[in-house]
C-alpha cells in the first residue's frame, strides 16, 4: 500500500474543520461561555495537542480563516503594479475578505450571530479587523510617499475602506448571508475610490471674457462626458 494512503479517512473532513464544527455545535448547544476546549476536542475525537497545533486560543477557533485571509490581501497588495491606482487596489484588497466570508455563507451568518452575543468575541473581532486596516495603511504609505499628506492620506483611505467593507458586509450578514454579498459590498467601496481616487487628467477650457457660466458649465460637462465616453 502506498505510505500516502490512509484507509477509511477519504470522506473524513480535515482536522482543522473537525474542531471548527465541533466548536460550533457546541457553541449553538451550551453557549460560547459554557463551552471548554476540552469539550470541543471531546466531540472532535482529537487530543488537545491537536487543538493548540491549529488554533492558539478558544477565539481562534471562531475565526479560522482570517489569518489565510490576510495573507492573500498581502499577496493580492505585492502583485499590485506601480501604475495602478492605489485606492482601487486597496478596494481591491478588501474584496478578497468579501470572498472569503461569501465563500460559505451560512458559517458567515453563524458567526456573525455568536460575534454579536460574546463581547469577548467583539474585542477580538476588532483586533482582527485591526490587523486589514494595518495592512492596507502599509501599503498605501509606500504607494503615497512622494505626497507631503502622504501619511495621513494613506491611514485615512485604509480606515475609509475597511469601514465601507464592514458596512456591506454587516448589510449582508443582517440579511442571513443571502444573495451576493458583493452586491452589497461593492458600492460602498465604490464611494470610498470615487472619494479618494485623484483624476489623472484635466480638462482645460478656452472661453472669450464674459462667457456665460451656464455656457462655461455646459462645455466643461460636454468634454468630461466625452473623455468618459472614449471618443
Amino acid at each position: 500500500m502506498n505510505k500516502t494512503e490512509e484507509p477509511g479517512t477519504d470522506d473524513k473532513p480535515p482536522m482543522r474543520d473537525l474542531l471548527v464544527s465541533a466548536a460550533f455545535e457546541l457553541f449553538t448547544e451550551r453557549g460560547y461561555e459554557n463551552t471548554t476546549i476540552d469539550d470541543i476536542v471531546r466531540l472532535a475525537g482529537v487530543g488537545r495537542r491537536s487543538f493548540f497545533r491549529y488554533f492558539p486560543t478558544k477565539e481562534d477557533v471562531v475565526f479560522p480563516d482570517h489569518e489565510h485571509a490576510l495573507a492573500e490581501m498581502v499577496a493580492y497588495l505585492q502583485a499590485a503594479h506601480s501604475d495602478q491606482d492605489p485606492v482601487t487596489t486597496a478596494c481591491g484588497a478588501a474584496r478578497v475578505v468579501m470572498r472569503m466570508y461569501a465563500e460559505n455563507p451560512a458559517f458567515s451568518a453563524r458567526r456573525y450571530a455568536l460575534t454579536r452575543r460574546v463581547p469577548a468575541l467583539k474585542t477580538y473581532e476588532i483586533s482582527v479587523v485591526w490587523q486589514y486596516e494595518r495592512t492596507l495603511a502599509a501599503y498605501l504609505e509606500r504607494r503615497f510617499s512622494h505626497l507631503p499628506d502622504g501619511g495621513v492620506r494613506a491611514y485615512t483611505v485604509a480606515a475609509a475602506v475597511v469601514a465601507a467593507h464592514n458596512y456591506g458586509l454587516r448589510t449582508w450578514l443582517r440579511a442571513g448571508a443571502t444573495g451576493d454579498a458583493a452586491a452589497s459590498v461593492d458600492p460602498a467601496l465604490d464611494m470610498v475610490r470615487r472619494t479618494f481616487h485623484e483624476p489623472e487628467d484635466a480638462v482645460v477650457l478656452i472661453a472669450r471674457t464674459g462667457t456665460p457660466l451656464w455656457q462655461v458649465v455646459q462645455k466643461v460637462e460636454t468634454a468630461l462626458k466625452r473623455d468618459s465616453s472614449g471618443s
